[in-house]
């Protein structure tokens, strides 16, 4: 796999340095941090709300965009900002992950102490896996201590956005923090699902609340708050520190958001690095359920995407696997086919048949005389003739018998589960039996 180059042009260093300008505060620092900094992943979220996308697979690693991992958006953060020095820290269900990395992101010299381990929990301080971020972290302290780097870059798996890291390292640098939080802005009515934060003119945080029931002092719902992105960079030493000593309190939920920021707030210089106003591209999604998911879905196939997955500055890196182009089968007996504002990937065969507003992961069958619109179809996926399929999420391997009709109207009227508060219908291996739907719609699936 080729590398991109991390270089720029003036003219992206000069927006640079206009873009922190317009923070008003501290001068651009000359010291490259990269080479010394450590970034962990934290890879390890069970993710019961994508259930059952997550049946099988944690969140990182459910397939999204065509060809890529919910983690290749991370980890080619990490590359496309020079960083080299790269764990993962995995738990629940993590096969798929392991997997995917071994074949996909195995590509790093180690002779020029270049590095992405997988780092699962181990017990390596009790009898405890992992019980919140900052635990997992504790429970990696020795690894921190070998590679000894002197900033830790803590990164959440399961976020779809472009970031440029070296940005927030020379910013966290040239502000003299001792722990920076990314933020971004999100209407006070999301504030229950994030972290929140307010911060004085300086951006110096003097508040954290993880997801707070009501916004405070927001009168207005639609009002915008400063959102955690679950983004950290730390002064090694000073991580050490609190995480030792947020292990000696029992009563803590050993987690960045609920215990280690709220308790280093007034303490230790907290700032918040915001995001919207630093980077280029402002796009950051937390695909933590269903109707989020298949929203970034959506978004990645507009006309004119927010986040370009065809970006040549910023790629996107994944595991390629060796498939045949896709092919579209046309003929006399399908004059009306076409495929239409979609993402159709690798190795997928389509038969005559109408694709709208959808995405074909891999080697996606659809036979003739079926629409599918405003879908999101995983890989392996086999739809028969004269099907209709609108609104929906079709887990990996699952097979469509001829003439089935799925959306939001047939599948409540039939009484099936998983139709999201979107009106999503998600369709997986048992989502109907022969008994229960006159057609005989058997889905089968196997995981990844």
């Amino acid at each position: 796999m080729k590398m991109a180059t991390a270089y720029k042009t003036d003219a992206e260093i000069a927006t640079d340095n206009l873009q922190h300008a317009k923070l008003d505060r501290f001068p651009k620092s000359r010291e490259n941090p990269v080479r010394s900094t450590l970034a962990m992943i934290l890879a390890g979220g069970e993710g019961t709300r994508l259930l059952p996308l997550t049946r099988w697979r944690c969140k990182p690693a459910v397939p999204i965009g065509g060809k890529y991992r919910i983690i290749d958006f991370t980890l080619s953060n990490c590359i496309n900002s020079g960083i080299r020095h790269i764990g993962v820290l995995v738990q629940y269900k993590s096969h798929t992950l392991m997997k995917h990395l071994q074949k996909g992101w195995n590509y790093f010299n180690g002779e020029l102490d270049e590095f992405i381990d997988v780092l699962p929990a181990q017990q390596q301080t009790g009898k405890n896996w992992y019980t919140g971020t900052a635990n997992a972290i504790f429970q990696n302290l020795d690894n921190i201590r070998f590679h000894n780097p002197k900033y830790v870059l803590i990164l959440a798996g399961d976020h779809i956005y472009k970031a440029d890291y070296r940005m927030m390292i020379d910013y966290h640098i040239d502000s003299g923090a001792d722990v920076s939080v990314g933020g971004i802005e999100v209407p006070a009515s999301e504030a229950h699902r994030f972290g929140i934060m307010e911060t004085d003119a300086d951006y110096n945080v003097v508040s954290f609340k993880e997801k707070p029931k009501a916004s405070g002092k927001v009168s207005s719902e639609t009002e915008p708050v400063l959102a955690s992105m679950g983004i950290y960079v730390f002064n090694t030493q000073f991580l050490l520190d609190v995480l030792q000593a947020d292990a000696d309190i029992e009563s803590s939920a050993h987690d960045f958001g609920a215990s280690i920021i709220p308790a280093a707030i007034g303490k230790h210089n907290v700032v918040a690095y915001p995001f919207s106003l630093a980077q280029q591209d402002h796009y950051w999604k937390d695909v933590g359920t269903l109707d989020a998911y298949y929203q970034t879905s959506m978004d990645l196939i507009s006309v004119s995407p927010e986040i370009d997955l065809y970006d040549e500055s910023w790629p996107i890196w994944t595991h390629q696997e060796q498939l045949p182009p896709a092919k579209f089968i046309l003929n006399e007996l399908t004059p009306n086919s076409a495929v239409v504002n979609s993402l159709v990937s690798a190795g997928c065969i389509v038969s005559g048949s109408h694709i709208n507003h959808s995405i074909l992961h891999q080697n996606v069958r659809v036979e003739k005389h079926t629409q599918v619109t405003n879908s999101i179809i995983l890989p392996g996926v086999v739809i028969g003739e004269n099907c209709t399929i609108k609104n929906a999420i079709i887990e990996e391997c699952s097979v469509i018998p001829a003439g089935t009709t799925i959306d939001e109207i047939s599948s409540k009227r039939d009484n099936k589960p998983f139709v999201t508060d979107d009106g999503i219908t998600i369709v997986c291996g048992d989502t109907f039996s022969e008994s229960e739907n006159d057609t005989g719609l058997d889905l089968v699936s196997s995981h990844d």
